[in-house]
């Protein structure tokens, strides 16, 4: 619930970490965002609406959405918040916390969303030159003057935040920019980039970032890095700058904060230098480190996903969970084939889950996303965050416990095991809920709505032998990890109330269990009891 008017302030949001796992403490317990991003040009009072009834329609309990430098100092020292109120208030009205979008300097590598004084005065604000000379499209990291001015603005949204929302925590995450760096150039060449790329590598970056290949210990950063010096320079110029307004924003009002990255190959290996193939400098998984040594006010960097491929998916949740950095997906596509993915994020204990381009806006992004821009759109994300939300409080501190597991049915569809704590879960997918299929190998028909991959699985271990099980389009088997026989307790499908106590529909058993738990499109929820004898 958010706080009441008037009510004292809960606790500041925070995020925590135990035995490399992480949790977003909002009032001052674990928190998931069950979310959904808005698109670009949704930031304004008379958009909101439609951001509104998808949100509503998708049962998220935060959105994200982004607030534009352009719009709050449109001219250069009077700043302008009307829009933050209006956000922050029709946030409570609508009972959903937010995370803030700081679209400054850069948004997806540009400079589109910085003042227009700012855009244009390249003698002030110099962008990146390449390596004839010439200036290109993005603002400079070295920028002085830049950094001065965006900083100055989020210090001033931070301020502001503190003054309307200290008292309710509606605000609890800010994103400082989004998807930095350079797409075509590996770093900025101007005089001043060149000389600071021939110096030395600070020690800070030299203590996380090792070389990919063995050169020096120490020197400038060619001598040190190689082949993966450009990449890794503009990595550093970029995060210390953004370390640098974060910082400042953080003296003022201390809520997390984190940057997002659209991502680089995670299959490739070994780890290649840059060569045009990703936004060179942005915080891709193999710069983590650097920008931890960079921008320490950063707490975590982020991956934006859209690339459907489910091997690519889960490396890239492999490569940005670590124990120094929380598993979160602030943005992916919401297209169809991306929901499966629910489950294998929210199981594998993130923090959030926020598919883009939630609102009812007449835009599409397709075919990066979904084609239709109505209900059609959001209600399947819905289904799922139906079955979560009643136990988000519950399930974000089982995540933090580390008892949570997840999976999503690969496109190659095979069976997938989960290993548990003295138990082995085995999914599989595309079956008919009665019966094996060596039983009725004549029959040629698949379950509906099964054409393509959309099955998941999301597994709470509650005690020793029980289970929450979350799922849609998939068969759930639980074995004793030893080779023990197994056998169902109990299997109850049900809810919890809003007071945290499981609530029972009905007692699965007979044909509802003799050939495993078999989950349709509708996401269930089920409270498990596995024995042996």
């Amino acid at each position: 619930m958010l706080a009441a008017a008037g009510a004292a302030a809960a606790p500041i949001p925070e995020l925590v970490q135990k035995d490399g796992r992480h949790a977003l403490m909002v009032d001052g317990a674990p928190f998931v965002m069950f979310g959904g991003q808005a698109q670009n040009s949704s930031n304004y009072p008379l958009a909101l609406n439609k951001v509104w009834a998808a949100i509503k329609d998708m049962n998220a309990n935060t959105l994200e959405i982004p607030v534009a430098w352009e719009q709050i100092e449109q001219v250069e020292g009077k700043f302008d918040f009307s829009y933050v109120d209006t956000l922050v208030a029709q946030a409570r009205k609508n009972k959903v916390r937010l995370v803030l979008l700081w679209f400054g300097t850069w948004k997806n590598t540009g400079a589109n969303y910085a003042p227009e004084w700012v855009k244009f005065d390249n003698a002030r604000f110099p962008r990146m030159l390449d390596k004839e000379g010439k200036p290109i499209y993005c603002l400079s990291p070295q920028g002085e003057e830049t950094l001065k001015a965006d900083k100055k603005a989020f210090v001033a949204l931070m301020t502001h935040i503190k003054k309307i929302d200290e008292a309710h925590r509606t605000v609890i995450m800010m994103q400082v920019e989004n998807e930095v760096g350079t797409y075509g150039y590996a770093r900025d060449y101007a005089p001043k980039a060149e000389a600071a790329f021939n110096a030395p590598v600070p020690e800070a970056v030299l203590k996380r970032k090792k070389s990919p290949v063995a050169l020096a210990a120490s020197g400038t950063w060619k001598q040190v890095y190689g082949d993966y010096a450009d990449e890794y320079f503009h990595a550093y110029s970029v995060a210390s700058y953004i370390g640098e307004i974060a910082k400042a924003g953080r003296a003022v009002y201390n809520l997390p904060m984190y940057v997002n990255n659209s991502v680089r190959d995670p299959l490739e290996e070994p780890v290649k230098p840059w060569n045009k193939n990703f936004a060179s400098g942005g915080p891709t998984f193999d710069v983590i480190d650097i920008y931890k040594a960079a921008a320490p006010a950063i707490d975590f960097a982020a991956p934006d996903i859209y690339s459907p491929d489910s091997k690519k998916f889960a490396a890239t949740l492999d490569k940005f969970q670590r124990p120094d950095n929380p598993l979160a997906v602030p943005e992916m596509s919401n297209a169809a084939e991306y929901v499966r993915y629910a489950y294998l994020v929210l199981g594998r204990g993130a923090i959030n889950f926020s598919p883009f381009g939630i609102d009812y806006a007449d835009y599409s992004n397709f075919p990066l996303g979904h084609k239709a821009t109505d209900k059609t759109m959001v209600e399947p994300y819905g289904k799922i965050y139906s079955a979560f939300r009643p136990m988000e409080r519950q399930w974000s501190k089982w995540a933090f416990e580390g008892r949570t597991y997840g999976v999503a049915e690969g496109d190659d569809r095979a069976p997938q095991t989960i290993a548990m704590k003295g138990w082995k879960g085995t999914i599989s997918f595309r079956e008919w809920q009665f019966g094996e299929r060596e039983y009725f190998k004549e029959v040629k028909d698949l379950p509906a709505g099964t054409d393509k991959p959309n099955g998941g699985v999301a597994i709470a271990q509650i005690a020793d032998n029980e289970f929450i099980i979350v799922g849609q389009h998939a068969r759930v088997k639980i074995d004793n990890a030893d080779g023990k026989p197994t056998m169902w307790a109990r299997v109850e499908e049900g809810y919890y109330d809003p007071s945290g106590k499981w609530i029972m529909e009905r007692n699965w058993n007979g044909d509802q269990t003799d050939y495993g738990l078999n989950l349709t499109g509708k996401p269930v929820v089920l409270k498990v009891k596995v024995g042996t004898y």
